[in-house]
């Protein structure tokens, strides 16, 4: 009875041990699923709840980053800066360039050196061969520039003239050429912009009889192109002219009576201007009685006609 007993117990634990491995075997398969994994990130096909990504979704590459003393897998569409990119078959993967290297082609092909040096022919060297010159913000072995030149891209081709110089078409020039004129805040020969003018406009109506004594009439034309600095100015755009009909009179229809001005000759000294009107056809000035010049009988008196 008793080992009866120890055999149900026993069978009991078989079952109860059995049952814990299963369960186990689907937690650890369902942990390296992506779906199912929240230490998964996107573009895993599988992973590790510890170790992240394990495959990749085709096309992208599988990274290794570093996490302080583990290193993490991710899938990504490039590789990141230093490393470059295997497609196979099996795996897409990032590999790290050479040490000299920024960026690269492949393990034996750099793109971009790091900082000190100099890049020539896909490798990266500390000075460059006797026939280039270095160019710090390249980081390439280049071609020494022409004269006149600061900045180039071959020994032909200058991108930047050095002061009083200006660049077209590659070349410095001192003095630009026919056609073209300097333009001091880039250092460049620019082309000569000459002024363009639209057609004129109809000629302004001429003022209604009566109206106006002065009948004149305007016409205009606008400016499309304003001129360069050493191009043509632009012509007169405004035009007047008299008006085709007979121009109106001013003068009133008959003369005005003109006043006389009377001055006292005597001692260099004037007294006040009283005028004195004709009333009569002929041209004889009459002195009219005037109760303010009362006083000055007897003085020497000048009329003068005005």
């Amino acid at each position: 009875m008793q080992l009866q007993l120890i055999s149900l117990v026993l069978i009991l634990h078989c079952m109860e041990y059995i049952n814990c491995q299963h369960h186990t075997s689907r937690h650890r398969q369902h942990k390296r699923n992506l779906g199912g994994n929240p230490g998964c990130t996107g573009g895993c096909l599988t992973c590790s709840l510890y170790n992240g990504c394990l495959t990749c979704l085709p096309k992208l590459f599988f990274h290794l980053e570093r996490d302080g003393m583990k290193q993490i897998g991710v899938c990504l569409a490039s590789c990141p800066k230093s490393f470059f990119g295997t497609r196979s078959p099996e795996k897409n993967y990032c590999s790290k360039c050479d040490s000299e290297c920024d960026t690269c082609f492949d393990k034996n092909f750099c793109t971009r050196c790091r900082a000190g040096s100099y890049l020539h022919k896909g490798k990266c060297q500390e000075s460059c061969p006797d026939d280039l010159v270095p160019s710090d913000t390249k980081r390439e072995c280049v071609p020494s520039c022409p004269a006149d030149c600061d900045v180039c891209l071959s020994s032909e081709t200058c991108t930047r003239c050095s002061s009083g110089h200006y660049l077209l078409h590659g070349q410095c020039h001192a003095n630009c050429p026919e056609g073209t004129e300097p333009r001091q805040q880039v250092l460049e020969c620019i082309p000569t912009v000459h002024c363009e003018v639209g057609e004129w406009s109809e000629w302004t109506q001429c003022p209604r009889k009566g109206k106006a004594c002065s009948r004149q009439q305007l016409r205009t034309r606008k400016v499309l192109q304003e001129p360069s600095a050493q191009g043509n100015p632009c012509p007169n755009t405004l035009e007047e002219r008299e008006c085709s009909a007979k121009r109106k009179r001013c003068e009133l229809g008959r003369e005005e009576e003109k006043p006389a001005i009377v001055t006292k000759l005597s001692l260099g000294h004037h007294l006040p201007l009283l005028p004195v009107f004709s009333h009569t056809k002929e041209k004889h000035m009459h002195m009219h009685t005037h109760r303010h010049a009362s006083h000055l009988k007897g003085l020497p008196w000048c009329i003068n006609v005005q």
